[in-house]
């Protein structure tokens, strides 16, 4: 039985008139990868900024573990364990790869930000920075600039500073967006080992990746909520086939 390490239930967003997000409901598990995935337009990026405190609800709840989080900004929901990563990657492109690890892992213990050594004064504060370095792939590139490395690198970085911040869950908006396909395969193994011990939410459009990392699949559309579930039940599901992938009827 798995945990759940996050619950939205009946966010509804609107803007002015539009509802963007209509009563929707989502359960993130420790140990699963959930995608979200719908048509432009469909309330995904709404969601996710919901859930990250981007945006906040009209109506409903968000509770991290027994914490209710509705309220707090995103500051403090990464502070209680809530990771973010953009769709547009936020790195300090001047600084090394160590420099901005080490930058995440002192705003996550309220450290002053000291921007030269400090950190390597603190055996913990050090290697927690030199673990999410190595989880993300980037050992070798700990001293090269921000800046130098390329779109999936980036895209890694980022990952590795959401990971310094120990968090209990993740967030990734479309992380593969303009990636080509060797640079792909390394951020999706990325994404396979994060779930462990955590919880992973991923908005993604490459449905190849989506159904090879997804442990569990909610599709929206127009705001709502039409299907959620194991990745082969939600892909046959009559109307998902329709809205999302289509397919009317029993057509392949």
């Amino acid at each position: 039985m798995h945990d759940f390490a996050l619950r939205a239930l009946g966010l509804q967003k609107r803007f002015g008139g539009l509802a963007a997000v209509s009563d929707a409901s989502i359960a993130l598990r420790v140990g699963e990868v959930h995608a979200v995935i719908g048509p432009n337009g469909a309330g995904k990026s709404t969601l996710i900024n919901l859930l990250a405190g981007e945006l906040f609800a009209n109506a409903g709840e968000i509770l991290l573990q027994s914490t209710d989080i509705t309220s707090f900004s995103p500051d403090r929901r990464a502070r209680a364990g809530l990771g973010r990563a953009y769709q547009k990657t936020t790195l300090f492109p001047h600084f090394s790869v160590f420099e901005n690890v080490r930058l995440a892992v002192q705003a996550r213990s309220g450290a002053p930000l000291r921007m030269f050594g400090g950190i390597r004064s603190d055996p913990v504060g050090h290697a927690r920075v030199m673990e999410a370095i190595d989880k993300a792939g980037l050992s070798e590139r700990s001293q090269v600039i921000a800046d130098r490395l390329s779109h999936g690198e980036q895209r890694q970085l980022e990952i590795a500073m959401v990971l310094a911040t120990d968090p209990r869950v993740i967030l990734l908006d479309e992380p593969l967006a303009g990636m080509g396909p060797s640079e792909a395969r390394a951020v999706i193994a990325l994404i396979a080992s994060l779930k462990v011990g955590r919880a992973v939410l991923i908005v993604e459009h490459d449905m190849d990746a989506v159904f090879e990392l997804a442990d569990r699949l909610t599709v929206m559309q127009d705001g709502v909520v039409i299907a959620t579930g194991l990745p082969q039940d939600v892909r046959v599901d009559p109307a998902v086939r329709i809205a999302y992938l289509g397919v009317h009827g029993d057509a392949a």
